[in-house]
């Protein structure tokens, strides 16, 4: 990947790489806009190639903005991903492991406190409230700490899910409707409850797969399988709660979904997204479905709170693509984009 190609293709301002040898901190900081405000940046921790971190934290980040701007928050767009360090699990003893965890973290906050309030850092995958409290000790640029925010990203991307379904299926309703979750940590599992409360019938599949085997015994009308198997698997509505481009290129043309709609960042690509309107199936991006978690935090809002504002997003999405004969991925980028130009240019002027 050409790192400056990609930031001047997405419009970042910023890519700073973090490093503290003693806590093992290494971390790609990725600034996408500080148009609206101070830039929200969702922190996760991943066991990936340092290419693969750097190409996550910049989709992330302009993701981060869109999303601000979509649920109408006066933030910009940021993301920290971090990788986890060995000593993390390689320590004996919990105690140990949890020493390590708090120098890690406060090791990351004090480099954001460098930033001046340009950033707040946030939780994100295997990022805790906990987590996010240790960087607190050192800055005071964090939000959302003592927010649920897993919580309420799956009951907002449950209603967003429920918004959509009315304009693609003819109704709301999940009774026997077929939903096909690729990923059940922790949000996709909360969804799978939530979904199944209402009578849906579920196919499941996680890279873990017992995890997927032991959810989908938990559940009635529920069926785990493994990942290539659900692509194949007729259903009404694909919903990736993954870690990120989880649907392929090649990937699309076996899908047999009309509509995707899931909690996962950039589930597709924009090669990904162009295929899926080609197949006519309705795609309700990430920034538009899965921001109740953020929303709760700026707002303290409960999670039933921030789930109906999603509601109201994508129903609106929908509504205007149906309207105007366009696809709601294009719909949702082009609201939020112009937002961020009409509000920006007031400190123009």
């Amino acid at each position: 990947m050409l790192m400056f190609d990609e930031m001047q293709q997405r419009g970042h301002e910023q890519v700073t790489l973090l490093s503290h040898v003693p806590s093992g901190l290494r971390a790609v900081l990725a600034i996408h806009s500080t148009v609206l405000g101070p830039a929200i940046a969702g922190c996760r921790l991943v066991m990936l190639d340092e290419d693969l971190v750097l190409k996550g934290a910049l989709a992330l980040s302009e993701s981060m903005t869109l999303k601000a701007a979509l649920t109408g928050l006066n933030y910009g767009g940021a993301s920290c991903v971090l990788l986890s360090p060995d000593n993390l699990t390689s320590e004996e003893g919990s105690d140990a492991q949890g020493h390590a965890r708090e120098a890690l973290f406060r090791a990351l906050g004090r480099q954001i406190s460098h930033f001046g309030g340009r950033l707040i850092l946030t939780e994100d995958v295997r990022v805790s409230g906990q987590d996010i409290a240790y960087v607190a000790q050192e800055t005071n640029s964090t939000m959302g700490m003592n927010t649920d925010t897993a919580a309420a990203t799956a009951y907002g991307v449950y209603r967003g899910i429920k918004a959509a379904a009315r304009f693609t299926l003819g109704s709301e309703s999940m009774r026997n409707v077929r939903v096909a979750i690729l990923g059940v940590g922790t949000v996709g599992r909360l969804l799978a409850e939530l979904l199944h409360r209402e009578g849906a019938r579920l196919l499941l599949s996680d890279t873990q797969a017992e995890r997927a085997e032991a959810l989908g015994s938990s559940l009635d009308n529920s069926q785990a399988m493994d990942t290539q198997s659900l692509l194949d698997a007729p259903c009404d509505i694909l919903a990736p709660c993954a870690f990120g481009y989880s649907i392929r290129s090649q990937d699309v043309p076996r899908l047999q979904c009309r509509l995707i709609a899931g909690a996962e960042h950039h589930p597709l690509s924009r090669s990904s997204e162009e295929l899926v309107r080609e197949a006519g199936i309705a795609y309700i991006p990430d920034f538009a479905i899965n921001g109740a978690g953020l929303i709760a935090s700026a707002h303290n809002l409960t999670p039933e709170a921030a789930g109906e504002k999603i509601y109201g997003i994508v129903s609106r999405i929908a509504a205007l693509a149906e309207q105007h004969h366009k696809p709601p991925h294009l719909v949702a980028r082009k609201l939020a984009e112009r937002r961020i130009e009409l509000i920006g240019s007031l400190g123009r002027a």
